[in-house]
């Protein structure tokens, strides 16, 4: 028989009333009551009416995310961060993948409105911010996470990714490797963006060389990745190094060194981004820059709770900036002369 919220008090021994305040975020409850009722409710399974709480204007404890595609192993690590964050707090999670593109963002959007979620975690590409405004002048909570939009008042978690590029950059440098190109995604993408800004600021202070045809934008796909890593390796001066700016380009530089019987790291080295279960189990394993996946994603669930929690909280975005970090493994080595 499914759990009522009367019991639910008679288990937890405090009136409806309280259980009520839990429910909705309100009230002087002590953090060790407020948690005792939220492990009676998960472990009795009660669900509150999301309907009824949607007709009353009360919260649904439903929150969405969009990100560019689920199957992107960094946004798959995002999205579990995300909901085990959610689910601590007593939050459901939509997920909706928009391959970046902004009429599936605004569909997904107008999905999420009609759910009556009561916020929204945006981890994708947006060409047209403008389409995010309207949110800002309702209830939904609104919080970026692993993109900037700095023309928007919200809450926001990133990497520090021109460090990171930077750090991509210093590696190969220190190495030898002074021929070197890059493998970008989509010009839209922020956190791309900034790390191509940062692999270049690093080679050009070094002195060398630096053109634009050495930086390869991509689809969102490791195919795409392999393709236009071929281009650069046919090339009669070839990079001895590719920088690629997350991990489903970098599996495609692999593919496409391999294709071209050139040895890893001995011919051409690899360094990819993110440090997804992809950097330690492909062949060989990826030197990367590692985001701090599990921070981001519960950081960004516990601001976005503060705000639908306090609307003082909502009213001062934050923006945490987390640091990168160079992990190096066996697709990178010095140059070979």
């Amino acid at each position: 028989m499914k759990a009522t919220i009367y019991d639910i008090a008679r288990e937890a021994g405090v009136s409806i009333a309280t259980v009520s305040q839990v429910i909705n975020g309100k009230g002087k409850i002590s953090e060790e009551r407020r948690n005792e009722v939220m492990r009676i409710m998960e472990r009795l399974n009660y669900q509150p009416s999301v309907i009824a709480s949607a007709l009353t204007g009360k919260r649904t404890f439903t929150l969405g995310l969009l990100v560019p595609d689920i199957s992107n192993p960094f946004f798959a690590e995002i999205a579990r961060a995300v909901e085990d964050q959610s689910r601590r707090l007593g939050y459901s999670l939509v997920i909706c993948s928009t391959d970046n593109k902004d009429e599936r963002v605004e569909r997904y959007l107008s999905l999420l409105r009609q759910k009556s979620v009561d916020g929204i975690i945006i981890g994708t590409g947006i060409d047209n911010e403008d389409i995010i405004k309207p949110l800002l002048t309702q209830s939904i909570a609104i919080a970026l996470i692993a993109r900037d939009m700095p023309a928007l008042a919200v809450h926001t978690v990133v990497v520090e990714d021109f460090k990171g590029g930077a750090l991509g950059a210093e590696h190969l440098l220190k190495e030898g490797h002074h021929r070197v190109a890059v493998l970008a995604e989509h010009p839209k993408v922020s956190s791309s963006r900034e790390r191509v800004r940062g692999f270049k600021s690093v080679v050009e202070a070094a002195g060398l060389p630096w053109s634009e045809e050495s930086v390869k934008s991509c689809d969102y796909t490791l195919e795409d990745g392999k393709r236009k890593a071929l281009e650069l390796l046919k090339l009669t001066e070839r990079p001895t190094a590719l920088f690629c700016c997350n991990e489903l380009l970098a599996i495609g530089a692999l593919q496409a060194a391999k294709e071209l019987k050139l040895r890893i790291p001995r011919d051409v080295s690899v360094i990819g981004f993110d440090n997804t279960i992809l950097a330690s189990v492909s062949d060989p394993p990826l030197t990367t820059i590692a985001q701090p996946i599990e921070a981001m994603g519960k950081k960004v669930v516990d601001l976005l709770v503060e705000a639908l929690q306090d609307k003082s909280a909502a009213a001062k975005a934050e923006r945490i900036v987390l640091e990168p970090e160079l992990i190096i493994r066996q697709s990178t080595s010095s140059i070979q002369v």
